[in-house]
């Protein structure tokens, strides 16, 4: 059961939230806050799998309250989720220490998929999102990705395919290859890279 604390400042938000996670069989909403300084307070009493953290609130932001909810218990689980996707709050979120970055239009089920991704250890991002961090790589260091030794040729592929920001089903597309499949591939790679998640992969083929 992944447990969940909402943060937002918009009670109508919450309760819509609180409504599609509670409607899911492996989701159990722990707590809600309305500002950033409540939901610091209810991460360390509550202890969440994951917290689900808007950006714009009075008081203390979502930034500032995922900086403290990270330092004072390194593992938390900080998923963003806001309005605004511009590198304004995208770059100061990732620096504070969230593990996703998803914006409020996303369909319901990419939400929910997000949030099961976040809390078991994965990063979940829009998908605009991510082309623009790949895209940011890519720019800030030009060439051909590069690859990190002992990686087999489809370890390769993917590598490469994750550099463009492809999603794990578009990747499984192009190679004519399980989603599974890709996922474990995936995953190898980031063991081989040491990189913790996808964000860090793509930049890593980039040599960011």
């Amino acid at each position: 059961m992944i447990r969940v604390l909402l943060v937002d400042d918009q009670q109508l938000i919450r309760a819509g939230l609180r409504m599609l996670c509670d409607a899911q069989p492996d989701m159990e909403v722990v707590g809600e806050a309305g500002n950033g300084r409540d939901a610091v307070l209810l991460a360390e009493r509550l202890t969440p799998d994951l917290i689900v953290m808007d950006l714009r609130m009075p008081g203390l932001d979502g930034i500032t309250a995922t900086g403290r909810i990270v330092a004072a218990r390194p593992g938390a689980r900080v998923l963003v989720l806001t309005t605004f996707g511009d590198d304004d709050h995208l770059y100061p979120a990732l620096t504070a220490g969230a593990c996703g970055f998803l914006l409020k239009d996303a369909a319901p089920a990419d939400l929910l998929d997000g949030i099961r991704r976040a809390a078991a250890g994965d990063s979940a991002f829009s998908q605009d999102v991510l082309h623009r961090l790949v895209q940011r790589a890519v720019q800030a260091r030009a060439g051909a990705p590069r690859s990190a030794p002992g990686l087999t040729a489809r370890e390769r592929d993917v590598l490469a395919l994750v550099a463009e920001g492809l999603s794990n089903t578009e990747i499984a597309g192009r190679l004519h290859i399980g989603v599974t499949t890709v996922k474990t591939h995936v995953t190898s790679l980031m063991t081989k890279t040491g990189s913790p998640n996808r964000v860090r992969l793509a930049l890593y083929a980039h040599g960011a």
